[in-house]
């Protein structure tokens, strides 16, 4: 089922996005547990089964959220998110969702992994750069707008608004929507940098500016090699900025870029058209009152 796209889900994105689209007090065990992240997700999963038909399935985890090698290039990087020591702050009540959709996901027979030292990032992206394509990788998060790559079939199902209103991206889409082409994505956000992940940018260069450089000069490293170049053209100003920020933006290139070469572990990305462990799925659904998700993810499957 190659010639079916393989369906490459950034889980931490959906379950984060359930979590926090879903209420608790709508979505509890008979206990009073709560499953929101957990129903959330799957219903999302069931959706995106049934209306992109893909072939094959795999969710990738954080293994690690925050991996050193990134931290020693740009030490601020997510570290507004540290709850402590180096551990990710996550509301308790997801925390304990998150090991529940791993069993149900293991009895439905969709693969979900992450591998030490590397985010979930990194796997989508040794997934859209090592699998057969088609590839549509899922995912809210913006940083993945560099995996896009019309010529290998590789596209972002981006998830901002929610898994109702996909934005299927190619490089058009991409470029219309930053200026920039997909394969440059990552050089544009290590220049206008992103709060979000604690990664500065360059001071005074915003969106704009950004896309102008490298939409003019190519990458960090041609911009940075331009810098050397009294023909180049910079404005007084911006020139004085970037050749201020040139050992931050040769520092923050990696980290913003998506590792493609990854070692991934062995996995089967067939998409399952029954449970492969209908007993502990049925288990699983009786104990965190997960029925009707898990009958709609089911049917998904088998439609």
């Amino acid at each position: 089922m190659t010639d079916r796209p393989l369906l490459a889900v950034d889980a931490p994105s959906l379950y984060f996005r359930a979590f926090h689209g879903i209420p608790e007090s709508a979505a509890r065990t008979a206990a009073g547990e709560p499953v929101n992240a957990i129903r959330g997700f799957l219903d999302m999963l069931a959706q995106l089964v049934r209306t992109r038909r893909p072939g094959r399935v795999v969710c990738a985890l954080d293994a690690d959220w925050r991996p050193a090698w990134r931290v020693a290039l740009v030490p601020s990087y997510k570290r507004h998110r540290v709850a402590h020591g180096d551990v990710e702050e996550v509301p308790a009540s997801l925390e304990r969702q998150i090991p529940v959709l791993l069993e149900v996901l293991e009895a439905v027979g969709i693969p979900a992994f992450g591998v030490s030292g590397y985010e979930a990032d990194d796997v989508l992206g040794t997934l859209a750069a090592t699998q057969p394509a088609p590839v549509e990788v899922v995912s809210g998060d913006r940083d993945l707008f560099q995996l896009v790559d019309d010529a290998r079939g590789v596209r972002l199902l981006y998830c901002g608004r929610g898994v109702a209103k996909l934005e299927d991206s190619d490089d058009a889409a991409v470029a219309a929507k930053y200026g920039v082409p997909a394969r440059w994505y990552a050089d544009f956000a290590a220049l206008r940098g992103d709060p979000s992940d604690g990664l500065p940018g360059v001071p005074g260069v915003g969106e704009k500016t950004a896309a102008r450089l490298v939409t003019r000069y190519g990458g960090v490293p041609e911009i940075l090699a331009a810098l050397d170049d009294p023909a180049a053209g910079f404005a007084p100003g911006l020139r004085t900025k970037l050749v201020g920020a040139r050992d931050y933006l040769a520092a923050a290139l990696p980290v913003c870029r998506v590792a493609r070469d990854v070692e991934l572990p062995d996995f089967e990305p067939a998409l399952p058209t029954a449970p492969v462990a209908p007993e502990a799925l049925l288990t699983l659904a009786e104990r965190w009152n997960l029925a009707g998700s898990a009958r709609r993810l089911v049917d998904a499957l088998a439609g």
